[in-house]
């Protein structure tokens, strides 16, 4: 085997970076132990790509090292390749470039859920349901999701022709569409739930959430509004500065919402944020829903409520992430996301779990779903008063604890699936199934139905027959019919189907409309708008 010419790669340059801004904010070696310490590492990966016994990938060996170098850190200290970053910066930007379609390959045929509010594919009138067979003229039957997104993304003003096949339409319709900038929403909906109570979903802290929950919370103002539902569930968190601006929008005055503490004084890490903006929903009774999937931003937000009675918090218990990340780039356009400082709830509560005991990231994952937790009212927070975590107090003198996620004053627990339901989601029974009920009842639906979502919602049902359409349909697709699981979850499957019905015609906002009105959580937070108020002392 012939033996390539040594030359030190640029990705060894990339690593050294990597490793000096480490040693900036953590300054764990001296300066002549840094610099053996990069001697050394240089020459194993020399002698390693010299005299090993196959070709070695040096760019790849020096990405394992990264990696295993940060795994030695906290879990949320991470290395970002450069093909992950694209996508990184488009879900926290809030916007790409392309045709504006939500998509699913089913069959080996690519399918449109939806088309993207605001996008060139809704402009055209493209649709729910749209089969696309060719792009450019080139069949794409059996393309994959990858391959879908290179044909399709691309820089605005460029364009791409496709060939659509639409239930109900003889023949294959086509399109030619302008690419153009694409919003990414971290508002997934916002709605009236009755004639007083809001609701939205954020499903993100990103560059414009704050502007589109301002924006959500006007429209659902001016439909009457006194009273709202922030869900925060699965929000994994996002900026910081988006936390605390959203935080602000509900707590009034000059008070503390959050603040951060790093290791080194000196490297200005330390920051403290008030609320200062007045809002018309500083008044306003407030219930925010949390779940396990709830971390950083989202529980940034559910602390500062909490801390400063503002509202009540229910759901789960969140995820507990309290250290904050600060994203380095590098050469390459990687990326280093540093665990730079802890942040801290008014009280003083750092919520970041512990992880040193845990062996490793998937274990330190998989302790948040095994938590257990006693449903009921938890105001006094008497759930966790044997606990050994660290005690602080609300303004209004609550216990509450820290070390451990947001623990809620109502904990109420999701209703858990049966391993039968479970199956219908994995295999995509609930959507396929609806393409193929669509094109035997769509027509019927529109004509009946209109673009009103609220008649569709109080007067169609799900019926027997459909339930035995849907379950003879999944039996097709290899998922075996098990009959207690099925009785357990019923009224969840007729929901689900219902839902995706809704959302082929009124998108997010027909989906929620459907889902919340089973959603168990969702329901125990609209009773408790009394004791919001009262908690607040709102007149």
């Amino acid at each position: 085997m012939q033996i390539k010419k040594f030359k030190i790669p640029f990705s060894v340059i990339l690593l050294t970076l990597g490793i000096l801004l480490g040693s900036a904010i953590q300054k764990v070696m001296s300066s002549d132990n840094l610099t053996q310490s990069i001697s050394k590492f240089n020459d194993v990966l020399s002698l390693t790509q010299r005299y090993y016994l196959e070709d070695v990938d040096t760019d790849k060996l020096v990405e394992a090292a990264i990696n295993g170098m940060l795994n030695t850190l906290d879990p949320h200290t991470a290395y970002i390749p450069a093909k992950q970053m694209e996508a990184v910066d488009e879900e926290f930007k809030g916007a790409f470039e392309g045709v504006g379609i939500e998509f699913q390959v089913v069959n080996d045929t690519l399918t449109v859920v939806s088309p993207i509010t605001g996008g060139p594919s809704e402009a055209l009138g493209i649709m729910a349901g749209d089969r696309i067979v060719k792009i450019d003229g080139n069949s794409v039957i059996g393309i994959s999701n990858d391959d879908v997104r290179k044909k399709l993304r691309g820089a605005g003003g460029t364009k791409v022709s496709v060939t659509i096949l639409r239930t109900g339409v003889k023949n294959p319709l086509q399109y030619e569409i302008t690419r153009d900038k694409i919003p990414l929403y971290s508002v997934d909906t916002h709605l009236m739930l009755d004639d007083k109570t809001g609701y939205v979903s954020v499903t993100r802290f990103a560059e414009t959430t704050t502007k589109e929950l301002t924006d959500a919370l006007t429209d659902l103002k001016a439909k009457g509004m006194t009273q709202l539902v922030l869900d925060l569930r699965n929000n994994p968190g996002g900026y910081l500065n988006q936390a605390f601006q959203i935080a602000d929008l509900f707590i009034e005055g000059h008070k503390k919402i959050v603040y951060t503490k790093g290791r080194r004084p000196d490297l200005h890490f330390d920051e403290e944020y008030y609320s200062s903006e007045p809002s018309s929903y500083e008044k306003m009774p407030l219930v925010v829903l949390v779940n396990r999937g709830s971390a950083s931003a989202s529980e940034i937000v559910s602390g500062a409520i909490q801390d400063w009675d503002r509202g009540l918090i229910v759901g789960e218990t969140t995820f507990g992430k309290g250290l904050v990340q600060r994203q380095f780039s590098l050469p390459d356009k990687s990326a280093l996301r540093l665990t730079i400082a802890q942040y801290f709830t008014p009280s003083g509560r750092c919520i970041q779990r512990n992880y040193k005991d845990k062996k490793d990231k998937k274990d330190y994952y998989e302790d948040a779903a095994k938590r257990s937790e006693k449903e009921g009212d938890n105001l006094t927070h008497s759930t966790e008063k044997d606990s050994s975590k660290p005690i602080y107090k609300t303004n209004g003198g609550r216990i509450v604890y820290g070390g451990g996620g947001i623990t809620p004053d109502y904990i109420i627990k999701a209703d858990n699936l049966t391993d039968y339901s479970v199956a219908l989601l994995s295999n995509n029974i609930f959507y396929t199934y609806i393409l193929s009920y669509l094109e035997s009842h769509g027509k019927e639906i529109k004509e009946k139905y209109g673009n009103d979502l609220h008649k569709f919602n109080n007067s169609f049902k799900i019926t027997e027959k459909d339930l035995e359409s849907f379950i003879s349909y999944a039996k097709s697709k290899k998922v075996e019919f098990k009959k207690d699981e099925y009785s357990k979850d019923k009224e969840y499957i007729t929901a689900r189907i219902k839902a995706q019905i809704a959302r082929n015609y009124w998108k997010n906002e027909g989906w929620y409309a459907v889902l919340l009105e089973a959603d168990n959580q969702l329901i125990k937070a609209k009773t408790l708008f009394g004791e919001a108020k009262n908690l607040a002392k709102i007149k």
